[in-house]
């Protein structure tokens, strides 16, 4: 009887021993998390970041003539997503032009259907012709615009997620 009375405290030392580590653990990323909230140098350049970025967006929206498609500059933010149709966005075809393909930044948005169901929207915010007669400088624009779209539109899920966090 006395071995098991035995391996049960030993266990329980090792649970509890356990259990200790653990709370250091936790301990130390919490204050790790606090610090990193904290630092204000990389709140700056957190927030000076995504403003340049806004502004760089805002620059190439004029630029590009997306204002004609949608007046609003603050409403092209509201859209779920925004894709390229001509260039190749992916890591494997980078900035590479589809030959016969014309050139269109999509965005794209969910509104109801008939019955109430969510249905994507296709909203073409800008054409720009044949993808073979397209100028390098437009293509880089282009390019950069969508980019920049999508990196502002991480910011905003990142406020977010930041927001959730501190409820927690």
């Amino acid at each position: 009887m006395s071995s098991s009375l035995d391996k049960l405290k030993a266990l329980t030392n090792k649970l509890e021993e356990k259990l200790t580590k653990s709370e250091e653990i936790k301990a130390t990323i919490s204050s790790n998390f606090a610090n990193t909230q904290n630092n204000s140098s990389l709140t700056f350049d957190y927030n000076k970041t995504r403003e340049e970025n806004i502004q760089r967006v805002k620059e190439l929206y004029n630029k590009l003539s997306i204002a004609e498609k949608s007046p609003d500059f603050d409403n092209i933010f509201s859209y779920k997503a925004m894709n390229l149709s001509g260039i190749g966005l992916k890591e494997d075809d980078f900035g590479e032009i589809r030959e016969g393909k014309y050139i269109q930044i999509i965005a794209i948005t969910y509104e109801p259907d008939k019955n109430g169901k969510k249905k994507a929207k296709n909203i073409s915010l800008g054409y720009f012709g044949k993808a073979e007669n397209i100028d390098a400088t437009l293509k880089k624009n282009i390019i950069e615009f969508v980019l920049r779209w999508r990196y502002e539109k991480a910011f905003a899920n990142l406020e977010h997620y930041k927001e959730l966090i501190t409820r927690v």
